[in-house]
């Protein structure tokens, strides 16, 4: 086997220190939230790898790491990284409690995902004493010092640190992750071992006095207790190069005088709608969020399969739905030809097909030539048992667990009766009547699939049903645009719902009544609600006109969804409203007065002014710099001078900043205008995040308004004024 080996930079083939045996380390999860399904490509990524070696005869010792709080500060702790965390401490909970938690989450993603279980999941915390006696090794031999019970790693003394992520002279980046030490010697210096804060819960006794671990000295001292002083092969993703995997190469070398690792192979990021997936850009999906979607777990395991590991790949809910359909089309093969013939790959005929297999999968793990080979494969003109012999061997390696297609359905016994009476209908060429049987079953929850060999009757997938349900749109580039159609209405009211059903029922229905007195519609993007909003919004549209959905299989990015309102609105006046507000009110004639002055851009209840670009202060009357999306109405026409929303804007905070200021480029005036028969209700997206989330999300998007509008100081009505307010102080 040949892989790309990140310490040579070049592709190089594997050669075990010891005959017969890899020894394979993969930096595994931290367990203070649930991994994200770019983490889980990194571990497919290792278990693809470790299935090629073990099918090809070679013994794998796999340790996966658990990463539990033990190298956490106590304010981290104390806080929560997020709302369950603090919400956790806050019932009672141990940090060692909600690591467990954690850690059976993992295991469960891993399960259902076929990752086979590593040989041992080392915790963190149940191996202090290993990385002491690392430090101590380190320490002994001149690579560590000691200041007030703080042990650091001293960089210059390592000549080579740097020789795997390319980090080298003067201007190394600092190899930790939280602000600058000054009781290092040097700032490139990283922690081995940190003097325990006053208050702190968990911290163990050392030579140097209570305290806890650093985060790189983990992975040393559990990977050698479990694989030696050497390793084959280190997995991870391109984020652990630097620092985790160079400190962890340094101090290892460092403390056992000899190479640590023959082979480091990284896998690249996950992308998410083209964007890397983060907390900050509210996209780092988890497998519930697929499986809440109706996916199949296994859809995402083919889906990682098309893109080699060392290239990006981008994630799509579209992708993910082709990803599906083509593993579902493998599996019925699988069941086709069952029924047909038992599975024998050991013809001749079937060697040339396992060799171009394993040239693919040896040569650096192209796994997406791999897999293409073998729906080639499938298409031959072998014979049955031996593509159903190969299928299944190849399998081994992919892990879609395709044999599992072989068994049928447990369905109930009406079920099973329908399907005989069908078949006998069919043999009797009563087509219709066969037809209609399979029209019931399906109304029923049943799919029935007809091949040569046989039918068979399967339940609905969840995703079935709910493409059956109504149509649902991966981005807002799936919808088509009206922007280039004359104005059919005169309002138009978007609204994006995400969730919170009383909200948007109590917005919805506020709005309902003004369609007695102005012609308009009401146009929701459901952006990939799961607490029945959906339903309630398809019903609503059903029972009155005006309203109409538009349905989004997952959660878009706030300026996505509006968008889609944009390129769907066909009223002259276009008025986006946040589902916190309810009208009490005819509050759209106010505003189509207020815009039908040309010179006015955009007109809404709240406005915002700044001396500054960083300072807001809100009024409810007059001239603004800009005004806030609780109710932000615009005339149409102007979408063509104006264009849609930046999409980078995911989170909705400072979106109308941004658009705001896109008017005023064009030499719009925003108006306040004040007094509108509007309430304003708790803004639960607000509301439901943590402080710390909160601001990460909103600094993001303010640092993007920044980036654009930062030195436009001359599009402010007051530039230069104090207005003594909060940075950006709206929600």
């Amino acid at each position: 086997m040949r892989l790309s080996n990140t310490l040579s930079r070049k592709v190089e083939e594997l050669q075990p220190l010891e005959l017969g045996l890899v020894r394979m380390y993969s930096c595994g999860p931290t367990v203070y939230r649930y991994a994200h399904i770019g983490n889980l490509r990194t571990y497919l990524m290792a278990d693809w790898i470790r299935r090629a070696l073990e099918v090809q005869g070679l013994r794998v010792i796999h340790v996966k790491n658990i990463t539990d709080v033990g190298h956490m500060r106590q304010e981290v702790l104390e806080q929560g990284e997020d709302k369950v965390i603090a919400s956790a401490i806050a019932e009672g909970k141990t940090p060692q409690e909600i690591a467990q938690f954690y850690t059976d989450a993992f295991h469960r993603d891993e399960a259902k995902l076929g990752i086979l279980p590593a040989t041992y999941f080392p915790k963190a915390t149940d191996h202090i004493q290993e990385m002491v006696q690392v430090t101590q090794s380190l320490q002994e031999r001149g690579y560590a010092y000691e200041v007030q019970g703080n042990v650091y790693f001293a960089v210059s003394k390592f000549t080579d640190y740097g020789k795997l992520s390319g980090n080298i002279g003067g201007d190394l980046l600092e190899g930790v992750r939280v602000e600058v030490d000054l009781l290092k010697r040097d700032p490139r210096d990283f922690t081995l071992w940190k003097a325990a804060e006053p208050g702190r819960v968990l911290r163990w006794p050392s030579p140097w006095g209570d305290g806890f671990p650093g985060w790189h000295i983990e992975c040393s001292a559990m990977s050698t207790r479990y694989l030696g002083e050497q390793l084959d092969i280190h997995t991870g993703g391109v984020d652990n190069i630097f620092p985790h995997h160079e400190g962890e190469l340094a101090q290892s070398e460092g403390a056992f005088g000899k190479p640590f690792v023959q082979m480091w192979v990284h896998g690249q990021h996950l992308l998410a709608d083209g964007v890397k997936m983060s907390k900050s850009a509210a996209n780092d999906y988890t497998l519930d969020d697929l499986e809440a979607n109706g996916f199949d777990p296994m859809a995402y395991r083919y889906l990682c399969l098309t893109v080699r590991y060392g290239t990006r790949l981008n994630f799509t809910f579209s992708a993910l739905r082709a990803a599906q359909r083509g593993l579902q089309r493998l599996r019925n093969r699988v069941w086709e030809w069952s029924i047909a013939a038992s599975p024998n790959a050991s013809g001749i005929e079937t060697q040339q097909w396992r060799q171009a297999f394993w040239d693919r999968v040896n040569g650096d793990l192209d796994m997406p030539a791999a897999l293409a080979l073998t729906w080639e494969m499938t298409r031959s003109d072998i014979s049955v048992k031996s593509r159903l012999g190969l299928l299944l061997e190849f399998d081994r390696v992919l892990g879609l667990d395709l044999e599992s297609a072989v068994q049928e359905w447990d369905v109930p016994e009406y079920v099973a009766n329908a399907e005989k009476r069908r078949n006998t209908l069919r043999a009797q060429r009563d087509y219709s009547t066969a037809d209609s049987v399979r029209r019931q079953l399906a109304d029923q929850g049943f799919i029935l699939e007809d091949s040569i060999s046989g039918t068979r009757t399967r339940p609905k997938s969840e995703l079935e049903k709910r493409q059956e349900r109504w149509k649902e749109v991966s981005s807002s580039k799936e919808v088509s645009s009206l922007m280039d159609v004359s104005d059919g209405l005169e309002f138009s009211v978007g609204i994006v719902a995400c969730n919170y059903m009383s909200d948007v029922q109590r917005c919805v229905n506020s709005l309902l009544p003004l369609g007695d007195r102005h012609p308009m519609e009401i146009l929701v993007v459901d952006n990939g609600s799961t607490d029945g909003t959906s339903d309630w919004l398809e019903d609503k549209a059903n029972q009155d006109s005006r309203v109409r959905v538009i349905h989004t299989d997952h959660v878009l990015g706030e300026a996505a969804a509006k968008n889609i309102l944009l390129k769907q609105s066909l009223g002259t006046y276009v008025v986006l409203m946040d589902t916190s507000i309810e009208a009490t009110e005819d509050f759209l004639a106010p505003l189509a007065r207020a815009l039908s002055d040309e010179s006015v851009g955009i007109a809404g209840p709240w406005g915002l002014l700044s001396g500054d670009l960083r300072h807001f202060e809100e009024i409810e009357d007059g001239q603004a710099d800009a005004i806030q999306a609780y109710c932000f109405a615009f005339r149409r026409a102007l979408l063509s001078e104006v264009d849609l929303m930046r999409e980078s804007f995911r989170f909705y905070r400072n979106l109308d900043l941004e658009y705001s200021f896109c008017f005023l480029d064009r030499g719009y005036r925003n108006m306040a205008v004040g007094s509108l028969p509007l309430q304003r209700h708790e803004h639960r997206v607000w509301t439901s995040l943590a402080e710390d989330e909160r601001e990460e999300l909103s600094q993001g998007n303010f640092r993007r308004f920044l980036k654009r509008w930062g030195h436009r100081q001359e599009l402010l009505l007051e530039p230069g004024r104090d207005h003594n307010h909060d940075d950006h102080d709206h929600h």
